[in-house]
Order: C-alpha cells, then sequence, then structure tokens
C-alpha cells in the first residue's frame, strides 16, 4: 500500500508565496496620448495589441487567483477528512 502524505502547513506557504508573486506581476497599460497625433495604421495595432496583452494577463492573473484558492479549499478538505478518518 501506498502513502501520500500531506504537510497542510507548507502547502498553505507555498501557496501564499505564489499568491505573493502573482500580485508582483504587474503590465502597465500603454499609455496611448505619448502618441500624440501620430495615426498610423501601425499605431492602431499596437494600441489593439496592447490593449489584447493586457486583457490576457488580467485573465491569467484571475485564473490562476482562482487556481489557488481552489487548491486551499481542497487541501484544507483533505486535512479535515484525514483528521475525521484518524479520530474514527
Amino acid at each position: 500500500m501506498t502513502t501520500i502524505k500531506l504537510d497542510h502547513s507548507t502547502v498553505m506557504n507555498q501557496l501564499k508565496e505564489m499568491e505573493s508573486a502573482l500580485k508582483e506581476v504587474v503590465i502597465e497599460p500603454f499609455d496611448a496620448a505619448s502618441l500624440g497625433d501620430i495615426k498610423l495604421s501601425f499605431t492602431d495595432l499596437m494600441l489593439q495589441r496592447e490593449e489584447s496583452i493586457h486583457k490576457m494577463a488580467k485573465e491569467y492573473i484571475e485564473a490562476v487567483s482562482k487556481n489557488i484558492e481552489d487548491t486551499k479549499a481542497n487541501v484544507t478538505s483533505l486535512k479535515e477528512q484525514d483528521e475525521a478518518i484518524t479520530h474514527s
């Protein structure tokens, strides 16, 4: 029989570190005003791409945050189940 060990506090600390690292992921939006009166097809394309990158980064951060929260809940649930089994 295989034994699986889960150190709840270690996992939770690692998840907290992940949350901290995720908070440091910041992509500042491009300041379109810095282009002045330049109206080229390239600038329009660049602004669209910048907006797309910014949106994707935001969605990525939200997805990772949700995964971290889900993992915390699952790890806590496993701990509670383990404690219930061992106290039975």
